[in-house]
């Protein structure tokens, strides 16, 4: 998937909220990138828009070469067969007046892939896929925990077999015990059946652990991209060390400086002059309320927008 100024702005009091300015991203077949970022700044803004969940405001998304934007209401729903999306509450994103049968079964009867026993037959072999039993099937949403309802969740979006696959934060509602068994889940799934993600999240290490690059977003804005393995080790940008400083270390002997950042996140609706994020940054200069930073390849495929580089 190849996305390009991609920008989706919402009216507030007759103001624009730029909720996403300017994203740019080439997502690989096969691979998982991690989007990571306070809240409010945007992240699950971009994996819907990225999908056309949410119309863009400008931008293109090209997925195996179609602009996905370009699309009429008919050539979309096609599209949904490889573009799917796992959302973030799996309490709020399944009907509780469905069964899961019906559940999982639902994106099968709107494309008319299976019907009766054949749909049966899918949605077993769907709930199987991530670790459900198919007695399930008859079961209604209330009578699941969240890990569980999360995998149904994902059972669903796995029903068209899709090649990409949004996942909208979706282990931040649940126990962090449940946690590492969905991403684990996700991770074989992958291994599987060769599907690419873009995985988005808070927690750092869940991101470091499934994804091969990062990308750091502040206030609509991207900040940071680099593989997994580099950002971690050496960030470059303020914003990145100091949500790194974050991370406890299960280690007691390793000593590392907390990054406390000053005051809150701007308003979307105002935000700062220049750099976005000037006005939390200890390193900010003059040129910073100026210039917007220029987004630039500062070490070999690890890029950042900030005046220090």
């Amino acid at each position: 998937m190849e996305i390009q100024h991609v920008k989706k702005y919402f009216l507030s009091n007759n103001r624009a909220v730029k909720a996403v300015d300017d994203f740019n991203l080439v997502i690989a077949k096969g691979e998982t990138v991690g989007l990571v970022g306070e809240s409010g700044c945007g992240k699950s803004t971009v994996g819907k828009t990225i999908i056309r969940l949410l119309e863009p405001t400008a931008g293109e998304v090209y997925f195996e070469g179609t602009n996905i934007y370009k699309l009429s209401h008919t050539k979309l729903k096609e599209l949904r067969k490889d573009v799917q999306i796992v959302f973030q509450d799996p309490y709020a994103s399944l009907n509780p007046r469905m069964k899961i049968e019906d559940i999982v079964g639902e994106p099968l009867d709107i494309h008319r892939l299976a019907k009766g026993k054949q749909r049966k037959e899918r949605v077993a072999e769907l709930l199987n896929l991530v670790g459900l039993s198919p007695e399930h099937a008859n079961r209604y949403p209330h009578e699941f925990s969240g890990g569980q309802r999360q995998r149904i969740g994902i059972a669903r979006a796995l029903a068209l077999e899709p090649k990409f696959i949004v996942c909208d934060e979706p282990i931040s509602a649940l126990d962090v015990s449940i946690q590492a068994q969905i991403v684990n889940l996700l991770k074989e799934l992958q291994e599987q059946m060769g599907l690419t993600y873009l995985f988005i999240a808070h927690d750092l290490s869940m991101v470091k652990y499934i994804s091969d690059r990062i990308l750091v977003m502040y206030l609509g804005n991207m900040v940071e991209l680099s593989d997994s393995q580099s950002l971690n080790s050496e960030p470059l940008h303020p914003y990145t060390q100091a949500l790194l400083s974050a991370v406890p270390i299960p280690d007691p002997t390793v000593k590392r400086e907390r990054i406390v950042l000053e005051g809150d996140v701007p308003s979307p609706i105002f935000p700062p002059s220049g750099c976005v994020f000037r006005t939390r940054c200890k390193h900010a200069m003059e040129i910073c309320a100026l210039e917007k930073p220029k987004w630039k390849e500062v070490k070999e495929s690890h890029f950042t927008a900030c005046h220090l580089y």
